[in-house]
């Protein structure tokens, strides 16, 4: 079944819910949900003493604003490709229930936004990576997704910022232990983001993004990739936990947690299929926010 490319009406169930409801869509919800996990992750583990609920309420404001401003401009580019996808094209802009204008203007509002609540409430090294994180991704990610399947690479580097800011926001500073979970969530999204290429290639393509190499038709070698920082990411992970202080629950916890990785990714290096590849997507997806919380458990 092809992809309409009739618009639909900017009025069509233009009551002030349904609006509401395409202004959070441009936000993405549910990856911000990831950003503040990592983000809390980096506060809690690099807080001195006492949580200090004030600061860190207004760390979590900030990153949810200038990520929710990063997602909505992301949008605001990417508009025409998105409507050339099926997993996209119900999207508010491409569909015409919001106009370019508006969401531009929106994006910015979130972005400006939480930026000052992170300098103003918080501190200006915090501010800085927010805003290094949203240029990067929209100047250097965005764009690369339509030349090189390198896209991966450079965007991981946006991706991990959150627990940067968290830790930063806490402790006013970074410190050689930060590169721990930095380094954890940007091995992450090469089996999580190369699970989801696979799933929707043809789906990319016809978008223009490029984000498998043209070599790999079959797929193998982005699933012996996939299978690599895989295991690259159990072992640092496991090999890490003594930087946060080593515990006996805190490394079985890691270990448990890679091993249910790793099982995924060989399953999937093995078969190839569309539905391995979606549960090795739905692994990373429970991995994440399991690693993060074995990290801040015994803090």
């Amino acid at each position: 079944m092809g992809i309409s490319t009739v618009k639909a009406n900017p009025n069509h169930g233009g009551g002030v819910t349904s609006k509401l409801r395409d202004y959070c869509t441009l936000t993405k919800p549910e990856v911000n949900l990831l950003i503040l996990m990592a983000t809390s992750a980096g506060y809690i583990l690099a807080s001195p003493g006492t949580l200090g609920w004030g600061r860190f309420i207004h760390t979590i404001v900030g990153t949810l604003l200038v990520a929710s401003g990063t997602a909505t401009l992301n949008q605001v580019l990417e508009r025409v490709h998105d409507g050339r996808m099926r997993r996209t094209a119900g999207r508010p802009l491409p569909q015409g229930r919001l106009n370019p204008g508006q969401a531009l203007r929106f994006g910015i509002l979130l972005s400006v936004a939480g930026g000052l609540e992170l300098l103003i409430a918080v501190n200006a090294l915090s501010a800085l990576l927010a805003v290094a994180t949203l240029l990067s991704y929209l100047l250097l990610y965005t764009p690369l997704k339509r030349k090189t399947p390198l896209c991966t690479l450079v965007g991981a580097i946006p991706g991990a910022m959150p627990t940067l800011i968290g830790w930063a926001a806490a402790a006013g500073r970074l410190e050689a232990r930060a590169g721990l979970l930095f380094g954890i969530l940007f091995l992450w999204q090469f089996p999580h983001f190369l699970a989801i290429a696979l799933m929707y290639r043809e789906d990319y393509e016809r978008a223009g993004y490029k984000m498998l190499p043209g070599f790999d038709s079959e797929g193998r070698f982005t699933r012996m990739e996939i299978l690599a920082f895989s295991v690259l990411l159990a072992v640092v992970t496991v090999a890490g936990v003594d930087s946060l202080g080593q515990s006996l629950p805190r490394l079985t916890g890691m270990i448990c947690l890679g091993a249910f990785l790793l099982f995924s990714s060989i399953r999937l290096a093995r078969s190839g299929s569309r539905g391995e590849a979606g549960r090795l997507l739905h692994a990373t997806v429970i991995y994440l926010p399991a690693v993060l919380a074995v990290l801040v458990s015994q803090k």
